[in-house]
């Protein structure tokens, strides 16, 4: 199959002839459809998170069946689903607490089988339990849901990680109530997301903060009220200026330790700042101590807190009621032999989201 294969930290993707198995016990053979273009996965392209090469990256994808292992009833040759990279166990605390997400015993192969990837004839090592950025996946069934026939794949790959991230941020980690003030930092995948979210939650002032002028013009189109520019004004001082006291509620979702500060600094006493984006490894954050006594909260976020099973039929649902708007969200589409340009035009600012199409 044809993939694009990660050599290193600052290396180009190259797009190479991959080997993948067959399916094990509960494993599923998905052809792949379409595969988001994630900004988590640039954070391993450049270095700021360690991942050992050569490697598929690729963990935004939806697909069609092509075979089960022998282990497997939940699906069958044909099905349509959507990937999560919350694959789960199943019988660990987190799991049997009902946070799923937070698995920390996901299950993979035995190193003494044979690896569900090879280049060459040798492992390439699997992303995120997915490799998405190839034409086919070798995943767990953990890891999979089923969808309707009539859900366009090219949009229900984007639930696979930005939306539920995104949305699940809002409804399900900081659980926004009806009638409250929200602000996003950042208007890329994730945070267009949770600004629908927070529209679904039924905020009454959404308040997306970006750096750039077509971005925040996206944000406003799927739902927010009002527009930061944080290259020409400061976000905290235009947040107080349009609230009084600050929000109820921020979001950071960039990845970026000033963007995670403001995030707190603009909440109002008795707020909540959850941290969506990947923050570099080693980098810390640093918040006002005071500011505590006035009962502001920080938090972290996995993936949404998701239980996608459940999640990313809901999100499918919102779609179809025109509640979550898919379609805008997607600014240019690539085949997999483009890969490279879809990340070149992410640095640049180019695209809201970008989607390879296999």
């Amino acid at each position: 199959m044809k993939a694009a294969v990660f050599h290193g930290p600052h290396q180009p993707l190259t797009i190479e002839n991959v080997d993948i198995a067959k399916p094990m016990g509960r494993e599923v053979l998905v052809r792949t459809v379409a595969s988001g273009v994630c900004h988590s996965d640039l954070h391993f392209i450049e270095g700021l998170y360690p991942f050992a090469a050569p490697a598929i990256l690729g963990h935004e994808a939806a697909g069609i069946v092509e075979a089960v292992g022998p282990h497997v009833d939940e699906f069958k040759p044909g099905d349509h689903v959507i990937a999560c990279l919350s694959i789960f166990c199943g019988h660990c605390e987190y799991c049997l607490t009902g946070r799923t997400h937070l698995c920390q015993s996901r299950p993979v192969r035995n190193p003494t089988e044979p690896p569900k990837l090879s280049w060459k004839g040798a492992p390439v090592n699997q992303f995120a339990n997915l490799s998405s950025y190839a034409e086919q996946m070798l995943v767990h069934d953990s890891g999979l849901v089923k969808v309707r026939d009539d859900m366009p794949l090219d949009r229900g790959a984007l639930i696979g990680c930005g939306v539920t991230t995104g949305v699940g941020a809002v409804l399900n980690t900081a659980r926004v109530e009806a009638g409250t003030t929200v602000a996003v930092y950042g208007a890329g995948g994730v945070g267009l997301a949770a600004i629908q979210g927070a529209v679904i939650a039924g905020a009454r002032m959404i308040i997306a903060v970006d750096v750039s002028a077509s971005k925040l013009a996206t944000a406003k189109s799927l739902g927010a009220t009002h527009g930061v520019n944080a290259a020409e004004v400061d976000p905290v001082k235009a947040i107080r200026e349009l609230t009084g006291p600050g929000v109820d509620y921020a979001f950071e979702a960039i990845g970026l330790k000033k963007a995670a500060e403001q995030a707190f600094e603009c909440l109002r006493p008795g707020g909540t700042a959850t941290i969506v984006g990947m923050i570099p490894v080693g980098q810390k954050i640093e918040l006002d101590g005071p500011s505590f006594l006035r009962e502001k909260k920080v938090q972290g976020c996995s993936m949404g807190s998701n239980r996608f099973k459940v999640d990313m039929p809901r999100y499918i649902d919102y779609y179809r009621q025109g509640r979550l708007k898919l379609d805008e969200m997607i600014t240019r589409t690539y085949p997999i032999d483009q890969a490279p340009q879809a990340f070149d035009d992410m640095l640049a600012g180019r695209n809201a989201k970008g989607v390879l199409l296999m």
